[in-house]
């Protein structure tokens, strides 16, 4: 028995998390030892035994070393063997050093004793490193060097034995960057030991730094890729068989995200890598009978690279298939699905809709629908620039039930709703992607800020009244977040955790509009179809969180410090995932909801 427990405990020591653990608690000791105030005292004694400089480079190297590890522990806890790699060499090295620059024994021997674990544990850092990053060897190159300049300051700052007393600030901070590339500096010693010892010290910090840049550029460039027209192909082929079974299947042909396919070749994943999550969005495209066989490819992948797998947006079926596949499913909002042959104007509970209509109406508002493919030139460029004009902010929104573009001709069967006022000028416009061969599902929602109050129910009250004509049977409107919450918390007998639950989202509702796309949404009177979010374990829940509302565009970096080529789509859809957002209205008018 207590055999067992000690091999488990072990076995746990062994593990990614408790690795990278281990490793960031030795990356502060080491940097700490280093800038402990009896440095200079015991590097006197080490300097009795050894040639000058090594103290001064074994001191520089800890240093760097110590920066190093710290910056690792985030790779090694996602499994990554040249991760691994590099914190086992480092450490052992590190191991001498802490016994050359100041006879560090403590520090030595748990330095040794992190290397037989790392070594110990090698079965468990076998993830491939994530392909090439032009962001990653970006912030190498322009980071790298103010942390090395600052760590060689740091160093310039504690061992002042050898500078003359009057040295200043700024003349170690411009002899840390000049040392880093071998130049001499403006410091002033007291002799040609002390500079070497300096010019050697710097040059150990830059020598490191260029060993990491290298390491980064030289990462291999294979991996997931945006969708290329061949597996574009494949994805349509799957669409025109199984497209009816999720709303959201189409918009897997997003050119931004990456696509893989089962075995068999009959379902696929469609997903983007966000960070250190690969974040799937939506059922798998595809024969349901061979979405195990996708998912399974997906999770493969995804652990062959160290990455969090998450999925967003999937359906009760889909959700389903994640669950057994081993993932963990929350219940995150429900898309309304309004069935076409049920709606109508008529009645009490549609009271507020078709006064909406009938007032929009009088205002010499009308609608119409119309095919992408049947649309002129100019008018389709026209609808583009307004819907791009009527965006709030400048960030594009929208990843897991968005198209992310516009009046391209490989989305020729998409739907238009086209809104205009007396005049004829453009009002508002709902744009449609298939939902296999009799359905619809909501791409984009927009209106005038102008406009007269009871647009959008305008054009969704021409939809339903189109639809037979347009041989459609059903459409998919917004995504609303939580709306179970809502919709339970405002009964009678709520019980105290779901009215206080409701509260706090009352509260975030003044931020991100969330209960009134709700209650957008249930003036139609739609069939609510709940939507899950599928992760491995609850500690990866803020990690996904973030990919999320970074794939959704909630959270992007400002305009100035984006590489440049990468820019948003040309119209791309608000993100659903966090609820569609409502542009704030003129007074007195009606909110237009965008998806």
């Amino acid at each position: 028995m207590a055999h067992r427990r000690a091999s488990r405990a072990l076995r746990t020591l062994q593990s990614p998390r408790a690795v990278s653990n281990v490793v960031l608690g030795v990356g502060i000791v080491t940097l700490l030892g280093v800038l402990a105030p009896d440095l200079a005292r015991r590097t006197d004694l080490v300097e009795n035994m050894v040639p000058d400089v090594f103290p001064a480079a074994a001191t520089t190297g800890s240093l760097a070393i110590g920066v190093i590890l710290l910056v690792l522990a985030r790779s090694l806890r996602r499994g990554k063997h040249r991760a691994w790699l590099i914190a086992t060499v480092l450490v052992a090295v590190d191991t001498v050093f802490q016994v050359v620059r100041a006879l560090s024994l403590v520090e030595a021997l748990l330095c040794a004793l992190l290397t037989a674990l790392l070594i110990s544990a090698r079965r468990n850092f076998a993830a491939r490193p994530d392909p090439r990053s032009r962001l990653r060897l970006l912030a190498v190159v322009l980071l790298g060097p103010v942390v090395a300049t600052g760590v060689g300051y740091g160093w310039l700052a504690i061992a002042t034995r050898g500078q003359l007393a009057d040295t200043t600030g700024s003349e170690r901070l411009l002899q840390a960057l000049l040392g880093l590339a071998g130049i001499p500096g403006p410091i002033d010693f007291v002799s040609d030991i002390a500079a070497a010892r300096s010019a050697v010290g710097l040059a150990v910090l830059g020598a490191a730094l260029l060993l990491v840049a290298l390491l980064v550029a030289v990462q291999p460039a294979d991996g997931p890729h945006h969708l290329t027209d061949d597996e574009e192909s494949r994805v349509r082929g799957l669409l025109a068989k199984w497209g009816w079974v999720d709303s959201l299947s189409y918009f897997a042909t997003r050119g931004d995200r990456s696509v893989i396919f089962s075995p068999c070749g009959q379902a696929a994943m469609s997903y983007r890598v966000v960070g250190s999550t690969s974040l799937s969005a939506g059922d798998p495209v595809g024969n349901p009978s061979a979405w195990p066989g996708a998912i399974g490819a997906w999770l493969d992948e995804a652990r062959s690279y160290g990455w969090t797998p998450a999925n967003l947006g999937s359906s009760e079926r889909g959700a389903t298939a994640l669950c057994k596949a081993g993932l963990n499913v929350l219940e995150l909002g429900d898309e309304a699905i309004v069935h076409l042959s049920e709606f109508s104007l008529e009645g009490r509970s549609m009271r507020g809709v078709r006064q909406a209509v009938s007032r929009t109406r009088r205002a010499g508002v009308t609608a119409d629908c119309v095919r992408v493919k049947d649309l002129a030139a100019e008018t389709l460029e026209l609808v583009r620039e307004r819907a791009d004009a009527w965006r709030e902010g400048e960030v594009e929104r929208g990843f897991s039930m968005a198209l992310g573009r516009f009046g391209d001709p490989a989305d020729g069967d998409a739907l238009l709703v086209l809104a205009r006022d007396g005049d004829g000028d453009l009002v508002g416009l709902l744009h449609f992607v298939p939902w296999g061969d009799d359905a619809l599902s909501l791409d984009l929602m927009r209106r005038s800020r102008d406009s007269e109050n009871g647009v959008i129910e305008l054009m969704v009250a021409t939809l339903c009244q189109w639809a037979p004509d347009l041989g459609i049977s059903k459409i998919s409107l917004n995504f609303a977040v939580f709306r179970s919450v809502f919709a339970h918390g405002e009964r009678l007998g709520a019980g105290p955790y779901v009215r206080a639950w409701r509260a706090v989202l009352l509260w975030a509702s003044r931020f991100a509009q969330i209960e009134s796309l709700y209650r957008a949404n249930a003036k139609y009177h739609p069939e609510w179809a709940p939507r899950f979010i599928a992760y491995e374990g609850p500690s990866d829940i803020p990690t996904v969180a973030t990919a999320a509302l970074r794939a959704e565009a909630f959270l992007a970096l400002p305009t100035w410090l984006r590489l440049p080529g990468r820019k948003a789509p040309e119209i791309e859809p608000d993100a659903p995932a966090a609820g569609h957002e409502v542009t704030r209205p003129a007074p007195g008018r009606s909110p237009a909801v965008r998806r």
